[in-house]
């Protein structure tokens, strides 16, 4: 096992050798691979257990340890603890030896908690650059646009070839077009944390069209900061998004339809166009017609629910009797209905069955009536209701479900305020403990 306490040591080899590279990162991961050290290279050994069949070599050449020596002025920058444990600088190679010296990549590993690949990829890159600037310039800059140090940790796990990004020509021109779109300080720290990857993609051939895209689908300038911020991770995938889209259209949903669904399923839109279409032809097996302005929610509920999740559902329904025909014209008339959890959809039925004691019929014709809210739409308005029967206050009694249905000022001028003489005890019958904040 090579332990972290390794050794770097001078070595002068003109041979091509064949070594074992270990790296212990939670376990052994053997690599073979064909080494040749030259004069002024450095070999580090794994001085604690060296089997007797195997050597354990790091190769690590002068150019790239010494590349690393920019870590130096990030120490004394950054006063928080967490960000100074994650840049902590390698010490200077002695000409023997140095105690606190560390392989490249044992060093991401450890500082960052980066992957195996991703510390070998990093250390690549490193070797190739010239980085005397540009890690404390990128990291000062994150600090300037208003990122937390928790946030830049994150950003740069994410993506950690940020760390190696040159600034004026490609992280400040990425920024500034987010900016120019209205995300400032806390949006725009919150914003490119969570999408790290917009960063590592092209500015004028994905971000520019992508951010277009979407503005022409989602016009109000309200709606566009909100998708942008739900669908950031999406501009990196342009050419996918945007085959999607017309997919999507092409099947008839359009304008309002489009940018509803955008806002509220996103991940439809970097799937592959095989699982979208998929849906949708699902969505045209269960009886929803292309150009109908049903099957944008049919997709919704389809490509939200899992197969399994969906039958169960619909099985849920026949268990109360239903047929599977009426199971699949409740959802044809509501085709958000399976997306109700299981526990309201069966006390929703339960309760218009045996408690309202209304016809199957009925809840076949009018399902949106089981999305209702039991607590703050159905039972109150059940109680008001047979409150004005017992006191014979209604000369036509009212369908329970068209009661349901009418908008909250409706059903208080209509059912409440209309019978003064008794609205405090329908008030108390409709909200109860409520009264209080509905008065004030």
């Amino acid at each position: 096992m090579v332990e972290n306490n390794l050794q770097f040591l001078p070595v002068k080899v003109e041979v091509d050798i064949f070594c074992e590279l270990f790296f212990y990162f939670g376990g052994c991961l053997l690599l073979q691979f064909p080494a040749t050290l030259n004069t002024g290279s450095l070999v580090c050994l794994g001085l604690n257990s060296i089997s007797s069949a195997k050597l354990k070599l790091v190769v690590v050449s002068d150019k790239l340890m010494q590349s690393l020596k920019f870590l130096s002025p990030l120490f004394n920058h950054f006063s928080s603890h967490s960000l100074r444990s994650l840049l902590s600088p390698l010490s200077t190679l002695s000409s023997s030896t140095s105690k606190e010296s560390a392989s490249v990549i044992d060093y991401l590993n450890a500082n960052f908690n980066f992957s195996t690949t991703q510390s070998v990829y990093i250390s690549k890159r490193v070797s190739g650059l010239r980085l005397s600037q540009h890690p404390f310039s990128v990291l000062t800059f994150f600090k300037q646009i208003g990122l937390s140090e928790a946030q830049i940790v994150s950003t740069i796990r994410q993506k950690p070839q940020l760390l190696f990004s040159d600034l004026d020509q490609t992280l400040r021109p990425k920024v500034q077009l987010f900016q120019r779109l209205g995300l400032e300080g806390f949006e725009l720290a919150s914003f490119i944390s969570k999408n790290s990857s917009i960063l590592t993609s092209s500015l004028k051939k994905t971000l520019v069209p992508s951010v277009e895209a979407i503005r022409k689908i989602v016009n109000n300038d309200k709606d566009f900061i909100h998708v942008l911020h739900r669908c950031g991770w999406i501009l990196p995938k342009y050419k996918r998004f945007m085959d999607n889209v017309a997919f999507l259209e092409s099947c008839g949903i359009v304008g309002s339809q489009l940018s509803m669904l955008l806002k509220v399923q996103s991940r439809l839109f970097a799937m592959p166009q095989s699982k979208v279409r998929n849906y949708v032809l699902r969505a045209v097996d269960l009886g929803f017609h292309e150009n109908s302005r049903m099957l944008v929610h049919a997709v919704h509920t389809i490509s939200a629910l899992s197969y399994k999740t969906f039958r169960r559902k619909l099985e849920l329904i026949h268990g109360f009797g239903f047929s599977n025909d009426e199971s699949m014209q409740m959802f044809k008339r509501c085709p958000t209905l399976p997306r109700t959890s299981e526990k309201k959809l069966k006390l929703g039925i339960e309760f218009f069955l045996y408690t309202a004691m209304l016809p199957k019929s009925l809840l076949v014709q009018r399902p949106m009536v089981l999305m209702y809210s039991i607590e703050d739409r159905v039972l109150p308005r059940y109680r008001v209701l047979q409150l004005l029967l017992s006191k014979k206050l209604c000369g036509k009694v009212p369908s329970y479900v068209n009661v349901l249905c009418l908008s909250e000022s409706v059903f208080l001028c209509k059912y409440i305020f209309r019978f003064r003489e008794n609205a405090e005890e329908l008030l108390v019958a409709y909200r109860g403990h409520r009264l209080n904040d509905m008065l004030t």
